[in-house]
């Protein structure tokens, strides 16, 4: 699904949202649109025609509480290890836990790495140690506002000018 870029009524990037929850913000005229689509693609009403956006602005400011630590979730894990098994580097679609839980891992950003189904199946409730596996690379907690921007990795190149306002 086609995604769309959220800022707040200040420019600050909020999330990426699915296009239809775009469109209905922009037709409730709660955001703009900033940014059309690159490709000129247009929605079609029985009444009205409107182009396709890439970027959409509130139009009322959104106070967002100030986080210390970047929750931990499926997509910001996978998101930070660019959708890449921690062990064997292929496409990843599971998650893993350097030191299982039931040898008494925590459910934490230090802990938890992505993993493909056959490196999981095959590490199973083990330490790496044991296996003489080591990885890749090491996880780390996230840092900065653009970690609340998960969707589509890498995200629209027509994205990158609102982007590097939340890395600044």
């Amino acid at each position: 699904m086609r995604q769309v870029l959220l800022l707040n009524a200040s420019y600050e990037p909020l999330t990426t949202l699915p296009l239809r929850r775009a469109v209905c913000l922009v037709l409730r005229d709660k955001a703009e649109i900033v940014h059309h689509d690159s490709t000129g693609a247009v929605l079609h009403s029985a009444s009205m025609v409107i182009e396709v956006p890439s970027v959409i602005r509130l139009r009322r400011y959104v106070r967002i509480p100030f986080r210390t630590r970047v929750p931990l979730t499926r997509a910001a894990l996978m998101r930070r290890d660019n959708f890449r098994c921690a062990y064997c580097g292929h496409r990843a679609e599971t998650i893993d836990h350097v030191i299982p839980r039931s040898r008494g891992g925590k459910h934490v950003w230090e802990n938890c790495v992505a993993s493909c189904g056959p490196c999981n199946h095959r590490k199973a409730d083990r330490l790496l140690e044991e296996l003489g596996w080591a990885l890749n690379v090491t996880p780390v907690v996230p840092r900065g506002a653009h970690w609340r921007l998960i969707g589509v990795p890498g995200g629209d190149p027509q994205w990158a000018p609102y982007m590097a306002q939340s890395a600044a």
